[in-house]
């Protein structure tokens, strides 16, 4: 009863697979074919009459069908993946199954062939919903000894697959070193996964939107990310409005770090007019991104990057004055402007908060920044950073530097120290020229202004 449960036809597609992939189980297939070919030729060679002659006849035609449905049998073998049994009782333990009690059965599983140690599990769905596989990823987790770093549909929604990694545990801290940093334009590095470091690439994703309570480890990792701007090349311009007492000289030396509101909203102003600059210089070019005329001209565009450390403590308007909530609402304009353009043009948002509140960030900001990190957290902050609470349930509360980003995959940040190793950071200072939008004169101006006050107006 369970052979005509197996879906024969998916079984024996899969088993050509298996044939076409394994050279060994095709050669066996081969010797099976030529032992009945030649069985079946040697046995039509004897010729009789009459009865036995018929008898001989119907003997050769059953070999024959023996020799089919052989064939069949083979291919419905090698088309039922290793643990099939195994994996459908652990499936009904966990209660994943659908109204009617079937439980989804395992396809397939193969190698990836573009990450290293990946294994992508294919099921055959049973009508269960892809948010039910996710709120069961843990316990299917548990269940299959793996971790899950992807879950989707397949060809269908007959299909799903997941995309799993061997269970083992992240290191409690893995200190960064330069040799991690990526050599193509314009990628930044974050952390380590269970299979391959995380890597976030600007020229796909242009924004990043980085959440997590006190003590999560975001604010490392912001500046574990502006450091690698820097080393890149590009303009780095840093709103901190805790006097900037949180990064050491080496930042007020490369980057424009930026204390007041009203000093936010100059910085912003060049930012979006540099913006509508180069949307001139490019058409005019003919080029449809920074790459592409970086690519094509002597003189190249810098890229630059916005960040801030806590973006609810700018944007909240609680407790403000009139003027003081138009002068929050036109940095929301200028931030929005360039989340919804900057990405052709190189300009970049990186946006911290650790405040669980859906109100403070706009629909444009929040929209636009594709890639979302976020650490422990609560349910509120995880809903409102990554539209899920998995940060919630797959963060524990006590952990610092361990994040999970918008695909669902947990990750060791890489830590950085920028108070040990200026160095890191100085080696690597680029002298800016005389036409840059916020020349080095400038930079340092801003970086001796700071005070150690939380918001200044004025």
């Amino acid at each position: 009863m369970i052979f005509f449960k197996l879906n024969i036809p998916s079984r024996m597609k899969q088993g050509l697979v298996e044939l076409r992939r394994s050279p060994c189980k095709l050669g066996i297939f081969i010797l099976y074919l030529l032992f009945w070919i030649r069985h079946l030729y040697l046995t039509k060679a004897v010729t009789a009459t009459g009865l036995t002659g018929i008898i001989e006849h119907a003997k050769w035609f059953l070999m024959l069908f023996y020799s089919f449905v052989g064939c069949i049998f083979i291919l419905i073998m090698l088309g039922i993946p290793l643990h099939i049994y195994k994996i459908k009782h652990s499936f009904a333990t966990i209660g994943l199954k659908n109204s009617t009690g079937e439980i989804p059965s395992l396809l397939n599983c193969e190698k990836s062939k573009k990450t290293p140690g990946m294994k992508i599990l294919y099921f055959q769905n049973c009508g269960i919903p892809l948010e039910t596989w996710h709120d069961k990823s843990s316990a299917i987790e548990a269940a299959l000894n793996v971790r899950i770093t992807r879950i989707d549909y397949g060809d269908s929604f007959h299909e799903v697959i997941l995309e799993t990694a061997p269970y083992r545990k992240l290191p409690e801290q893995i200190r960064w070193k330069d040799k991690y940093l990526s050599e193509k334009d314009f990628e930044l590095v974050l952390g380590t996964g269970y299979l391959q470091n995380i890597i976030v690439d600007l020229n796909k994703v242009p924004h990043i939107l980085l959440g997590g309570s006190t003590g999560s480890g975001k604010s490392v990792l912001l500046k574990l990310l502006l450091m690698q701007s820097i080393k890149k090349g590009a303009s780095v311009y840093i709103a901190d409005f805790k006097g900037g007492v949180d990064f050491s000289p080496a930042w007020h030396e490369n980057c424009t770090i930026i204390t007041a509101v009203t000093e936010l909203l100059n910085v912003l102003v060049i930012l979006t007019d540099e913006l509508q600059n180069r949307k001139i210089l490019l058409r005019e070019s003919g080029c449809t991104n920074l790459t592409e005329y970086n690519a094509t001209h002597e003189k190249h565009l810098k890229r630059c990057i916005f960040a801030c450390d806590e973006v609810a403590e700018v944007l909240d308007k609680t407790g403000l004055t009139k003027e003081q909530k138009e002068l929050v609402t036109k940095i929301e304009g200028k931030l929005s402007i360039i989340a919804r353009q900057g990405r052709a043009f190189g300009i970049h948002l990186i946006l911290a908060t650790q405040r669980p509140d859906a109100n403070i960030l706009s629909g444009q900001i929040r929209n636009n920044t594709g890639y979302r990190v976020c650490g422990r957290s609560d349910y509120v902050l995880s809903q409102i950073i990554l539209d899920n609470t998995e940060a919630a349930n797959k963060i524990p509360k006590d952990s610092q530097g361990l994040f999970i980003n918008h695909e669902g995959i947990v990750f060791r940040a890489f830590y950085f120290d920028d108070w040990e190793n200026p160095e890191s950071i100085n080696e690597t200072y680029v002298i800016l020229e005389d036409d840059e939008i916020y020349d080095k004169n400038k930079r340092r101006k801003a970086a001796q202004t700071y005070v150690p006050v939380q918001r200044k107006y004025g």
